[in-house]
């Protein structure tokens, strides 16, 4: 029979989150049940939540960076056992048949990916529940192995900004002696500094907010520029091979493009709210390329944790309560978090 459990979600758009209960399905011949210990908080919980996309189905329980351990599997799980470490990010199944699938790309899936929260499961008729809850059932081979040596609060973030990008700095070429910039330090500027530098890379930070420069420095980066400061990018103009754009306002990609070097990349990770002119003769000149880049599949994810765990890379998070989540959403809008806020999901009750 389908369990109920604790959780928190909203019931219309622009809601407050309140608590709810919902169902968990009992955990199929290929089931992981998970008892979730941390889940973070992520601006596309807030973006879905609001319905700023559209189409949010409620009420929704949104996250899906989650941290738990294992408390139940189905007969045929081979992968995991009960008290193992796991985590489950973005994605929670796809057709696994498709040539996206079979390549590694689960979230472009040519059947739609099931995400972990307000998605339709693969039989079409119920919808995903998230992380802001006590407790999910997962197929196996969209389970993650977390490793053993880091901090679970701090990792938890790990299974959106830490994939989201250690994904780009991966697939555009950043190596050991690599000048990457680094546009805004968030939740996901923030992850991106610390991968970067792990990777040998020699890190700037470009941030609106002058009063980061302390914290991009002990991050990792060797040099910060305030874009707000007049003529701060002048020097940096064809300095960078890879530039990590975080940023999700409107601002002016010519003057990032203009920092590349010859054969130089601009990835966007950010979701700006309209579409953003460039200027094509600025990239011509120069072989310059605007990338865009999305998460990870299961296997680059798991790829991405492990290398976390090797060099010791977590999340600078705020620990809340369940009764802080609607806090933190408020303050997540005014920029207010350094730089992810984790629930400890044992606060909402049993």
């Amino acid at each position: 029979m389908p369990k109920k459990i604790p959780a928190y979600g909203a019931p219309a758009a622009k809601a407050l989150l309140v608590p709810m209960t919902i169902e968990r399905r009992d955990p199929g011949s290929r089931d992981v049940e998970i008892q979730i210990l941390y889940c973070g908080i992520c601006h596309s919980d807030v973006h879905k939540v609001d319905n700023d996309w559209g189409g949010t189905h409620f009420p929704v329980v949104p996250g899906h960076e989650i941290v738990g351990r294992v408390v139940g599997r189905g007969a045929n799980v081979s992968k995991f056992h009960e008290g193992d470490l796991v985590g489950v990010g973005c994605l929670v199944d796809s057709c696994r048949e498709c040539p996206e699938c079979r390549a590694g790309h689960e979230m472009f899936c040519d059947r739609d990916a099931t995400w972990s929260f307000d998605s339709l499961e693969r039989d079409g008729k119920s919808w995903t529940w998230g992380g802001y809850s006590s407790r999910m059932v997962v197929d196996e081979s969209f389970v993650l192995r977390m490793p053993k040596d880091l901090d679970p609060a701090r990792a938890a973030p790990l299974l959106c900004a830490g994939i989201t990008t250690y994904s780009p700095l991966r697939q555009f070429g950043c190596t050991r002696g690599s000048q990457v910039g680094v546009v805004g330090l968030g939740g996901l500027g923030h992850m991106a500094v610390k991968i970067a530098a792990a990777m040998g890379a020699e890190v700037t930070v470009l941030s609106s907010s002058g009063g980061k420069e302390k914290d991009a420095l002990r991050l990792g980066a060797k040099h910060f520029l305030c874009t707000k400061d007049p003529g701060a990018l002048d020097a940096s103009q064809g300095k960078f091979d890879l530039l990590i754009d975080t940023v999700s306002a409107p601002h002016d990609m010519d003057a990032l493009s203009a920092l590349l070097r010859s054969f130089g990349t601009l990835v966007l990770v950010g979701l700006p709210p309209a579409p953003t002119p460039v200027n094509v003769t600025g990239l011509v000149h120069g072989n310059k390329r605007v990338a865009g880049s999305n998460i990870g599949g299961i296997a680059e994810t798991q790829e991405m944790l492990d290398y976390c765990g090797q060099h010791g890379i977590v999340a600078d998070i705020e620990l809340i309560r369940a009764d802080q989540i609607n806090e933190a959403y408020r303050r997540m809008g005014s920029g207010d978090v350094r730089y992810r806020f984790v629930i400890d999901t044992s606060t909402f009750g049993t």
